[in-house]
């Protein structure tokens, strides 16, 4: 039955809301970080999506982390923008002061309620966390109109207490209620018998938005979702890739597209511009410096490629013999073949904005068409992704504080390799030398002459972007220090300049974590 929402007026029973926790639950992934321009640029990209909600991060955890709230709130209009606060006073009107430019907020509180988490982790008694249910849903909802309150680790909760909490946070003015897996423990069958038995049995459920929250330590994130939906959830919290905590979130691609495909089992509707998954997808890899796994549904760079032969005469045949969806459903191109040497800058501007980075100042424009003329040089053929991987470098990464402005390398099998790098760091010149085992090895010494820093290098790997000989090789490396682990990705057709092109942007992600302080604890709500 239709009921009001603050936030989403009527709420039709068949309408699912996409709330995307990508810049909060997302980044949490060991290695993620994201500085504030580059979560406000995936804000603005998420808001073009569709996506219902946007949680925006955790204002009270540092004050890096309000900034980038604050922030999107104030530019981003479209989504509610949501800041994640514990029952807590501090927390509570710390996420108010984040939120309140935004055009529709929403403060999102949680607590604890399975009998593990309240004696070893809030060390709490449940009348105890009852009442504290109520008076942060109370001080939440003095503040804004949409609270969402979350029954941390709901799947492995007693269910006539998980009843008893959520009667509690709604009779205190709660307009939405999320049940989180928390850990990923539970099956399809259990989403479906919580939710209906919270939707049968608490007073007032009918009346506020269901949502579920699924993380994929067993791979059944989606499937869970899709369970509660069926079940009477009508809010799914995901993360674009499926980023997140451990084994990620409920993917917002797969989720929204296993509704789009199969009308018939969930005949349910989003708000998502399936058209712009893909692009979104591609933002937010370059961003965390985390590629998309090659068979990852939806998105990853096999999902529509087909080897068998069986196959491939089957869609010659018939593309709907072995795909259930077209690629441009979800923003793919059938054409990757993009300019050539004899190009122009305004072919190239246009070729941009077609693969959607939309506005680029003219000096960021400039220094991309260089290295695109660069590239094109030493390559016969350049392709989408070659250009996409050089945009990345140069535009979407445009602010670091550590650039790369040159690398030379000497090396011979008699003797160790020589490098010589030049950085700019906060725009001053600044320049070494090195000696290592191979140019590589070189090459990282001589950043880190440049750059000191006590960073363990725990991942180095190189993969083609694109097929031939003259292909730009596409490096990541994870940097590790003081338990923070971090991603950087680089690209080039010079297999060293794409490994310290990887490099210095996790040093520059390093430097960013170094400024923010940790969560007061950890938030997996």
């Amino acid at each position: 039955m239709p009921f009001q929402h603050p936030s989403f007026g009527t709420v039709a029973d068949g309408r699912v809301f996409i709330f995307d926790t990508s810049l909060r639950d997302g980044e949490q992934s060991p290695g993620f970080s994201m500085t504030a321009a580059e979560k406000l640029r995936v804000a603005h990209a998420l808001a073009a999506l569709g996506v219902d909600a946007i949680e925006a991060g955790f204002p009270v955890a540092s004050p890096d982390d309000f900034a980038a709230v604050h922030a999107i709130a104030s530019e981003v209009r479209g989504p509610v923008i949501c800041g994640l606060a514990r029952a807590a006073r501090d927390d509570i009107a710390r996420a108010a002061a984040a939120i309140r430019p935004a055009e529709r907020r929403r403060i999102h509180t949680f607590i604890s309620t399975s009998p593990l988490h309240m004696a070893h982790k809030l060390r709490m008694e449940p009348d105890a966390v009852l009442e504290a249910i109520t008076a942060s849903v109370t001080q939440a909802r003095d503040m804004v109109e949409d609270v969402e309150w979350s029954a941390e680790d709901a799947t492995r909760t007693e269910p006539d207490f998980l009843r008893r909490a959520v009667e509690r946070a709604i009779r205190a003015g709660a307009t939405t209620i999320n049940l989180p897996d928390t850990v990923g423990y539970a099956t399809p069958a259990d989403m479906a018998r919580m939710f209906a038995d919270i939707r049968e049995n608490v007073p007032g459920a009918d009346a506020v938005i269901l949502s579920t929250h699924n993380h994929n330590d067993l791979g059944l994130a989606v499937a869970n979702a899709l369970a509660a939906v069926s079940a009477g959830a009508r809010q799914v919290e995901c993360t674009v890739n499926g980023i997140g905590e451990r084994a990620g979130n409920t993917a917002l691609e797969e989720i929204v597209m296993a509704m789009r495909t199969r009308p018939d089992a969930h005949p349910f509707t989003t708000g998502i511009r399936t058209e712009e998954i893909v692009r979104t997808s591609r933002l937010l890899a370059t961003v965390t410096g985390f590629d998309v796994q090659p068979n990852k549904a939806i998105v990853g760079r096999n999902a529509f490629a087909h080897e068998s032969g069986i196959h491939q005469d089957g869609m010659l045949k018939d593309k709907r013999s072995y795909e259930i969806m077209t690629p441009e459903s979800v923003g793919w191109t059938r054409s990757s073949l993009v300019l050539g040497k004899h190009s122009g800058r305004a072919a190239f501007r246009a070729k941009l904005a077609e693969l959607g980075y939309g506005e680029i100042g003219d000096n960021r424009l400039a220094d991309a068409f260089r290295r695109f003329k660069d590239l094109a040089d030493r390559k016969k053929i350049v392709f989408e992704e070659d250009l996409v991987a050089l945009i990345d470098d140069e535009v979407v990464r445009g602010h670091e504080r550590v650039r790369l402005v040159e690398v030379s390398v000497s090396s011979s099998s008699r003797g160790p390799a020589r490098a010589e790098v030049e950085l700019s760091i906060d725009g001053l010149p600044a320049a070494a030398a090195a000696t290592g085992d191979g140019p590589v090895d070189a090459s990282f010494n001589a950043v880190r002459a440049v750059c000191p820093h006590a960073a363990e290098l725990t991942l180095y790997s190189v993969a083609a972007i694109t097929g031939g000989s003259d292909a730009q090789a596409r490096t990541t490396v994870r940097l590790e220090e003081d338990g923070r682990s971090v991603d950087g990705q680089g690209a080039d057709t010079d297999t060293v300049v794409s490994a310290v092109r990887a490099y210095v942007h996790a040093l520059n992600k390093l430097l960013a974590k170094r400024e923010r302080r940790a969560p007061p604890e950890a938030v997996s709500a």
